[in-house]
């Protein structure tokens, strides 16, 4: 019996020596020996019957010793096996401090969102404050209080979302010049950003699109002021060379209205592919504010006048970009995003 229980103890140097390479497999051994029901040890108590009864105290002394013995070997192994992988996992862990660091690539504003920030930028040097409205409108701020006839196309359906007969997706920002109008009293100096939707979907066009109207409302408000804020943005954005020119055009909300162009700034006014060879880039759309608009707001007309500009974002940053599908602007492509920078 001696001999079973010096060859158990052998076995368990041997067991640590060729197969206790971490903690899982230590204790995986351990249980070989140790464990209650199963293990080796654990095994010899059985064998109790079999051994005469003047020999089975020292038995079971020997097999406790044996047991006290392989219990602290397993928890020192233990404990050796767990400071060594804590060491490795340091080692695996530590950080050079003196290394470079990685570069991470520097990212930058949408487009648009930098074109938006451009032009907040050079109104807001002119006085303008900033008002946001809502996306959903109902009829009457859209279209009536703009004077926008009952039979006009804008209001057809295949140009206006409609949500319900009364609301709909604005179709401009315009809206917003009733909101302020109605609220605040003269002078005004307003510059309102936002998404407006139309059901329009081309190579230039998109059904939702980013636009920004001015307005403007005091004592004679003419078109030479609005021509001087034009000059003023334009240069601002597309360089100090370029100047403006006005054409008569017709909106229901202002009268007169014109269509705004810009000498091209590719080809200097020599005409080029960008302007189709006239020399000229329509931009925006403008005028003085109809006398009904301001009297549907409880301006008096006779006081006051009013101009107003509506500006495509998208349009304006395709021009400055070279962009010549708007589709790019809204891909989220980060190989055409990155190359536009102008922060």
């Amino acid at each position: 019996m001696n001999e079973k229980l010096t060859s158990i103890k052998q076995e368990i140097l041997d067991g640590i020596e060729n197969q206790a390479t971490s903690r899982a497999t230590a204790f995986e051994l351990r249980k070989q020996f140790l464990d209650s029901k199963t293990g080796k040890i654990g095994q010899l108590m059985k064998e109790m019957k079999n051994i005469p009864n003047e020999e089975k105290a020292e038995f079971g002394k020997q097999v406790n010793e044996l047991k006290n013995w392989a219990t602290e070997v397993f928890e020192d192994l233990d404990a050796k096996m767990k400071a060594k992988e804590l060491k490795e996992r340091y080692e695996k862990e530590k950080i050079d401090v003196t290394i470079d660091a990685e570069c991470e690539p520097k990212g930058n504003l949408h487009p648009i969102t930098q074109m938006r920030n451009q032009l907040i930028d050079v109104f807001a040097g002119m006085g303008f404050t900033i008002y946001e409205g809502t996306e959903i409108e109902n009829d009457y701020y859209n279209f009536t209080a703009l004077n926008t006839p009952q039979d006009h196309p804008a209001r057809d359906m295949q140009d206006t979302f409609y949500l319900s007969p009364e609301f709909l997706l604005r179709t401009q920002t315009s809206s917003g010049q009733i909101h302020v109008m109605e609220n605040t009293k003269p002078p005004i100096k307003i510059l309102s950003p936002g998404k407006v939707f139309r059901s329009d979907d081309d190579a230039t066009h998109s059904p939702m699109f980013t636009q920004m109207e001015g307005l403007v409302v005091d004592k004679k408000i003419t078109l030479c002021d609005l021509k001087g804020m034009l000059d003023v943005f334009v240069k601002k954005i597309y360089g100090e060379e370029t100047t403006t020119r006005l054409r008569p055009s017709y909106f229901p909300f202002t009268e007169p209205s014109v269509e705004v162009d810009v000498s091209c700034f590719e080809c200097g006014g020599k005409g080029c592919k960008l302007c189709k060879g006239t020399g000229w880039i329509e931009i925006l759309g403008a005028g003085i504010v109809n006398k009904k608009v301001l009297e549907n707001c409880g301006i008096d007309s006779d006081e006051y006048s009013g101009l107003a500009f509506g500006i495509g974002i998208e349009r304006t940053a395709m021009l400055k970009y070279g962009i010549n599908n708007i589709k790019l602007l809204f891909e989220s492509d980060l190989n055409v995003l990155k190359q536009i920078d102008d922060n």
